[in-house]
């Protein structure tokens, strides 16, 4: 089964009848089959690049956590790279290197006990880097029991109501049961008391989120690892963690330089970040990195030689472009550590100013404030009821903006709220400008206005 959008309005031609460059004959192709004989390269361009003037401008989509502007030369890079194949490591051997260089980079900045010896691999993202490390998590767990003549059958992985779609999907896909700490009065995100509670011998690990994709805040890592810590002195079973830190893996170690949240807590066990995210790179990139090489057991890597060489690999995905990687090494190189934390401070720095504008409008109440990761969520006040969070989200959109309005997970699916993600490149002159038209928003959507009614009015005078 093939899950497809539709393509729009009934009525719609099924055929596609483009004027070539807009001075030769009109033609007439196919939409959804292969035509009988090709076409101009540039007719070919003209039509894909017209229909993709219809999607949202990326720099003002507020939703995304990826990265949408990159500097000239990366981009030059990444088309230079497009043809690689990432897994070839023998025909493309020094961008295998590049990999290396950027596992060792991440290693250091999160403190592994060996950085120069780290274990860890490039992925298409963090979906698939979470899925490894939970993999890893889960065969760890099952060969500790088969040592131990246990029973090895009903694996569950703690985790918090708010944590990303992929690990939903881990679960799923890897027949493990999920236990999910749910939100409770103003806790959004995982307790450290409430994820020890659910471990117990069947747990593989518990997923501590750096950077919740709900509101932007943080989990409480080290006293996550410190429960579990308590939980193995009281005679409670060993239960490792896995750091999601899709974005703050990213900013926290420039920004939040003493907060303790990875290798140097010894139950970590793995951390998985998106490069394409607070990475700075264009997707699809992420990386996966373990504590040291008995962290990742050697049944989940395969050899295979018919590229040419002998090459190890572990990931799901096999042939994709060493593109994002040599961008990703390119960001590195470029950027060094005062870079990177000049970009993540001001990305925080027009989060904070933008929250607290936000909260003086009169309509709004933060939730978070953009002073972890740089971004915050806000609900309509209590009193207000003269509109909702997806009327102004719609009403937003209008003006190309496009902020996301949500329900939380359990149990707090009464709390719908907006959220804004500030990525490098989002200045303080588009926050004014998104602060002009929210409160633009909020006026019309006070007084009753009806947008097409406004937009009526406006064209028929």
């Amino acid at each position: 089964m093939v899950l497809r959008h539709p393509d729009g309005p009934s009525g719609l031609h099924r055929d596609i009848i483009a004027n070539p460059l807009f001075s030769r004959e009109p033609l007439q192709l196919p939409r959804h089959k292969l035509s009988a004989t090709e076409i101009n390269p540039d007719t070919a361009y003209q039509i894909v690049h017209d229909e993709l003037m219809l999607d949202g401008n990326a720099r003002l989509n507020l939703a995304t956590f990826v990265g949408t502007w990159m500097e000239p030369q990366a981009r030059v890079l990444m088309a230079e790279c497009a043809d690689k194949n990432m897994i070839d490591k023998d025909e493309y051997p020094q961008t295998a290197v590049l990999e290396n260089r950027c596992v060792a980079i991440l290693a250091d900045l999160w403190h592994a006990p060996d950085p120069e010896g780290a274990v860890g691999c490039s992925t298409t993202g963090s979906s698939e880097a979470g899925m490894l490390a939970g993999l890893a998590l889960k065969r760890r767990w099952q060969q500790r029991r088969r040592a131990a003549g246990l029973a090895c059958d009903r694996p569950n992985l703690v985790m918090g109501s708010n944590v990303q779609v992929c690990w939903e999907k881990f679960a799923n896909y890897f027949e493990v049961e999920p236990r999910y700490v749910p939100m409770e009065g103003d806790r959004f995100h995982l307790g450290a008391d409430e994820a020890a509670a659910l471990c117990d011998e069947n747990t593989v690990g518990v997923v501590a989120v750096l950077g919740s994709t709900f509101d932007g805040s943080y989990e409480p890592v080290a006293d996550i690892c410190a429960s579990l810590d308590a939980l193995r002195a009281r005679g409670g079973p060993d239960v490792p963690v896995h750091v999601d830190g899709a974005s703050g893996a990213m900013v926290a170690p420039f920004l939040d330089p003493d907060l303790a949240w990875d290798f140097r807590l010894p139950r970590v066990a793995s951390i998985n970040t998106s490069g394409h995210k607070y990475g700075l790179v264009y997707p699809g990139i992420g990386w996966v990195l373990w504590r040291d090489a008995a962290s990742l057991p050697k049944e989940l890597i395969f050899n295979v030689n018919y590229l040419g060489g002998e090459m190890p690999t572990f990931a799901l995905n096999f042939s994709r472009p060493g593109a994002q990687v040599v961008a990703q090494y390119y960001t590195f190189l470029r950027l060094g550590f005062e870079g990177f934390r000049r970009v993540q401070q001001g990305c925080r720095d027009v989060a904070t100013y933008l929250s607290s504008q936000v909260a003086r409008l009169g309509p709004f109440e933060l939730l978070t404030r953009g002073d972890e990761l740089p971004v915050f969520a806000f609900r309509i006040r209590a009193d207000e009821t003269r509109f909702t969070v997806f009327e102004v989200s719609r009403a937003l959109r209008e003006r190309g903006w496009l902020v996301p309005a949500y329900t939380f997970p359990a149990n707090r699916t009464d709390l719908a709220v907006l959220r804004v993600v500030v990525r490098n490149g989002f200045s303080h002159d588009l926050a004014d400008l998104l602060l002009a038209d929210l409160s633009r928003a909020c006026e019309r959507l006070g007084q009753g206005t009806a947008s097409a009614d406004a937009s009526a009015s406006a064209f028929h005078h």
